[in-house]
């Protein structure tokens, strides 16, 4: 029954299909073994950092809702996952789950055309943006958008690839964002140093290295997954007697979920007191990212040593296996972040060549734009001036007018019979206006 359970878990996992982020509850109530007939419910699923996270985890939730396809999953090996034989196991889901599918890949679709959209509206606005359109494609990688409608064999097939290949690739673009993250401080470091008086700096330089020696002042750091640290959970974590440090009941105490499996989470969390002699939140000298950073280098080290199958899991299997190894019982000291530089200097030039050509395509499009406003104001001032003189000339005709009335109105008459005036009869320029009755007239 465990083996079965711990197949589903394996295949799950490769499918980035549920990953435990619990924290580690620390009970000695959990040495005791779980009755293998109860069922275990899937663990809560946590925040991959994939795009299409939410329509795998979507997809995910309602094949295991489907007997056969729940019942194939934990007969599945690796290989069957990889190659896709599993996804051909998707002809056979019920109609109402295979409908339910359909929905969310239709919702996935309109998602990713929405996302397009926005940055076609980017590109096309005068914002001086481009639109990459290799990474645009690569937004549907994880489905068949030639089919928009319905959910395949295909669709999970691409699902498992993406997944695979994506989770593969996050711990190298953790490490990258990192090593960019830390180039950051030492640009942003030496700048300031430009900036200061000679006296200030030499106060800055001396500041900066009691910061750096005031880290390095530590514990010692026992090796990530050695009997020294793990007993050291045993005790100060568990409140044990390193005396009495058995592997089997230390990984089903700290197997939080109860699956048979470490997955990268508990494991992590098992690191939190070595982590704890380096950083403090509280010191000015240790910065948190760091200690992310550690945390990971450490779980890195301990699944290339146990994980033996590369599932991204530890078996109860592996980590006996473990503990027979030479190098559980390492008594070196772990080094840290703070031993190795995190870059080169050439990495650094490069780095800080790439901003200042990146501030220079700023300022050029900068200039650009203040020229465009400087063009649009002008062309307004412009209007303006026009609207103006417009404005003044009707203001001048009506002002024409109106005394033009005026002057017809107040114009004197001849009479004429009945007590009329007559009408006057204008003589030619260059004569003297005189009243002179129309003829027929007394």
């Amino acid at each position: 029954m465990m083996r079965s359970k711990a197949l589903v878990r394996c295949a799950v996992v490769l499918l980035s299909l549920w990953l435990c982020i619990q924290s580690v509850p620390i009970s000695v109530d959990k040495t005791k073994e779980m009755p293998q007939e109860e069922e275990l419910g899937p663990p809560q699923s946590a925040e991959t950092g994939l795009h299409y996270d939410r329509y795998l985890r979507e997809v995910i939730e309602y094949l295991e809702k489907d007997p056969h396809f729940r019942e194939k999953l934990k007969n599945a090996n690796m290989e069957d996952i990889k190659n896709g034989k599993l996804s051909k196991e998707l002809d056979f889901v019920h109609h109402n789950f295979r409908t339910k599918l359909d929905e969310i890949k239709r919702e996935e679709m309109n998602r990713l055309r929405m996302l397009i959209k926005a940055k076609h509206d980017i590109q096309d606005g005068n914002t001086g943006w481009t639109v990459d359109h290799q990474a645009l494609l690569k937004q549907f990688e994880h489905l068949n958008h030639m089919n928009p409608e319905t959910f395949e064999v295909e669709d999970l097939d691409r699902l498992i690839t993406s997944a695979t290949k994506d989770l593969e690739n996050f711990d190298r673009d953790h490490h990258e964002e990192f090593k960019r993250y830390e180039m950051m401080k030492e640009h942003e470091r030496r700048e300031r140093l430009k900036n200061m008086n000679e006296e200030d700096r030499k106060k800055e330089e001396q500041h900066y290295d009691e910061m750096k020696k005031k880290h390095a002042d530590h514990p010692k750091v026992n090796h990530p997954g050695s009997e020294d640290q793990l007993k050291e959970v045993w005790q100060e974590a568990d409140g044990l007697d390193p005396e009495d440090f058995d592997p089997k009941t230390f990984f089903k105490m700290h197997d939080s979920n109860g699956d048979g499996f470490f997955d990268e989470a508990e494991l992590e969390a098992l690191f939190t007191k070595e982590l704890e002699k380096v950083y403090n939140p509280e010191n000015e000298e240790d910065d948190m990212v760091e200690m992310e950073e550690e945390r990971l280098r450490m779980r890195e080290h301990v699944m290339n040593e146990v994980d033996t199958n590369k599932d991204r899991l530890v078996s109860l299997s592996e980590f006996m296996a473990a503990t027979k190894k030479e190098e559980f019982f390492d008594k070196d000291e772990w080094e840290t972040l703070g031993q190795h530089p995190y870059f080169t200097e050439e990495e650094l030039r490069e780095y800080e060549q790439q901003l200042a050509n990146e501030e220079n395509k700023i300022n050029i499009r900068s200039a650009e734009l203040q020229r465009q406003k400087e063009e649009l104001e002008r062309k307004q001032e412009e209007l303006n001036a026009q609207r103006m003189g417009l404005q003044q000339a009707v203001e001048e005709m009506e002002k024409l007018k109106a005394q033009n009335l005026k002057a017809e109105v107040n114009q004197p008459r001849a009479p004429v019979a009945g007590g009329e005036p007559a009408p006057v009869v204008p003589l030619p320029t260059g004569h003297q206006q005189q009243d002179v009755p129309v003829p027929g007239h007394s």
